[in-house]
């Protein structure tokens, strides 16, 4: 089954909600970076928010977030459009540590809290809607939500979750984005916040084969519903000879020029998917002229 994510309304348009399962996406960030199951977690986690926060963008609107919590995993980054096409990567892919206390990946422990949860959106004008706010557990879905509801003021809850297997390939991953709207009353917010204490782990109704409309019945009830998109999600990563050519001009003549004269050649590596881009001396010439 390929992934997808779906946008709903509920209780008569009190609430907003996104539902996504992302295995073969996350699955694909891993084969691509051989990240190990806690830098999985974390990394899959990063994007699956992402693709959520992608789909309140319109046309060729895109967000960049980047975490930086100073643990031993590094920075995430991770870039998502408006077509829920995501690319990620971490700076220590190989990172994993003991279980933490609950018996889970102990995700907050390698991403850490000594830093910060940053979105840059880029709506297509001449300045970014930049927000940022300190990490509260590196657990990741703690930190959007206390995102969302700081830098965007958006009371919501977020969920996430990533099942990795023995040998280290992706189970289940995927989550979920409630978000009260204007006009939500006490008793919608005191019944969802019921159900969130009740329900299972994101990634294990993923794992069960629960796609994204039943996860949202499990969430907000089966009578609250109405769905308003559906989109399918994916790992994706625009990178082209052509534009890490354009990143080798941006360099300077001097530069290629020395590039030349010392190695006869270039190879340049993308961070997002690890293509590999060489440039042989006549191309790099090419690129001096």
């Amino acid at each position: 089954m390929k992934d997808y994510l779906i946008k709903a309304l509920a209780y008569e348009g009190q609430v907003r909600a996104y539902v996504a399962v992302t295995t073969n996406t996350v699955g694909e960030a891993q084969r691509l970076h051989g990240t190990w199951p806690t830098a999985s977690a974390a990394l899959g986690r990063t994007m699956t928010a992402g693709l959520m926060l992608g789909a309140t963008l319109k046309d060729e609107e895109k967000i960049t977030i980047k975490i930086d919590g100073q643990g031993p995993l590094g920075v995430i980054m991770v870039d998502v459009n408006a077509q829920g096409e995501v690319r990620g990567y971490v700076t220590n892919p190989q990172t994993h540590l003991a279980l933490n206390k609950l018996g889970k990946l102990d995700v907050g422990g390698a991403v850490g809290t000594n830093g910060t949860l940053r979105v840059v959106k880029d709506i297509g004008m001449r300045d970014y809607f930049t927000g940022q706010v300190p990490l509260v557990s590196g657990e990741i879905a703690e930190d959007f939500t206390y995102y969302l509801a700081t830098s965007e003021q958006i009371p919501s809850s977020v969920g996430l979750g990533v099942l990795v297997n023995t040998d280290n390939s992706i189970q289940a991953a995927g989550g979920f984005m409630i978000q009260m709207l204007p006009g939500a009353t006490e008793q919608t917010i005191s019944a969802i916040e019921e159900k969130l204490k009740t329900i299972p782990p994101v990634s294990s109704m993923i794992q069960e084969g629960l796609k994204p409309e039943e996860i949202l019945e499990k969430l907000l009830g089966p009578n609250n519903i109405q769905i308003l998109d559906k989109m399918e999600v994916c790992f994706k990563c625009p990178c082209s000879k052509e534009r890490i050519a354009g990143a080798l001009v941006s360099l300077g003549p001097e530069e290629i020029t020395k590039i030349i004269e010392e190695d006869g050649q270039a190879e340049a590596v993308c961070h997002f998917c690890n293509n590999k881009y060489l440039f042989n001396r006549q191309e790099l010439e090419q690129l001096l002229n």
